[in-house]
């Protein structure tokens, strides 16, 4: 029997799951960029649009179309402001719906280790960018212990539950990053970690989000109320509260940037 895989489809449960993390991480990848204005932009594995949001917002484009599978997700992404200039397109990571040379900035936020083959969807980046154009990635660093739901993961594995990993999750590695984007003959190549720190008001308002993550749901449905109650005990005690109670920790992604020879 296959392993379970994670799925996101339902958009507002993934923005109370990741959306203020994504936001945090997307603005910190975007003044890495430096991006000029007025340009035309391509959002690969737009999901709900969290991060196509930061960049109707910050980067002043020209234009901006998202690209994900789910249809769940672009419904939700169509409810947001950036949809105001943004469209959004049902599509494959490694067969873009764009002809060649269409975009400036071609980026992929926190979708790459989600990609099954890796490599054909670097390759689809480079293919729809201009001359010159910008190719960027930046996914949480989940085998580096970055990923934001580390503490859950990390009980989960002290007691010998195994988490369920993006399938590609190797190719969140910064040496694995460097090594798709020389493979796509993208130049000018340069890299980051970027380390995010949120705030919970408290211990279960974590709890209840971590209950919207998809890959969390099958594992939690095959345990007993007690081992739940045992693995939410040992999570909180990773977690120390404040004196108000409020829970603070980091999360971190590895990035990666190019241009495409002109």
């Amino acid at each position: 029997m296959a392993e379970p895989q994670i799925r996101f489809d339902d958009g507002a449960s993934y923005e109370r799951f990741m959306g203020i993390w994504s936001r945090m991480a997307g603005d910190v990848f975007i003044d890495w960029l430096k991006p000029a204005a007025g340009l035309k932009w391509v959002d690969v594995g737009c999901g709900n649009g969290a991060f196509t949001e930061n960049i109707v917002e910050r980067c002043a484009p020209l234009s901006v179309d998202g690209v994900d599978p789910s249809e769940g997700q672009l419904a939700f992404a169509r409810t947001r402001p950036a949809a105001r200039l943004a469209k959004f397109h049902q599509g494959d990571a490694m067969a873009l719906p764009f002809a060649d040379k269409t975009f400036d900035a071609a980026v992929m936020a926190l979708v790459i280790f989600f990609v099954p083959e890796p490599e054909k969807g670097v390759a689809e980046l480079a293919r729809v960018t201009k001359p010159g154009g910008l190719v960027a990635t930046y996914a949480w660093d989940v085998l580096g212990g970055g990923f934001p739901m580390e503490p859950l993961q990390a009980a989960m594995r002290e007691v010998g539950i195994k988490p369920i990993l993006p399938p590609r999750a190797d190719a969140s590695r910064i040496d694995a990053l460097v090594k798709l984007w020389n493979g796509a003959g993208i130049e000018a190549v340069e890299t980051r970690e970027i380390t995010v720190q949120r705030t919970y008001a408290g211990f279960e308002e974590f709890w209840s989000t971590t209950q919207l993550s998809a890959g969390i749901v099958p594992i939690f449905a095959k345990m007993s109320a007690a081992e739940l109650e045992s693995l939410k005990a040992m999570v909180r005690g990773r977690l120390p509260a404040d004196s108000s109670g409020r829970i603070t920790y980091s999360a971190r992604a590895n990035a990666v940037k190019g241009r495409m020879p002109k």
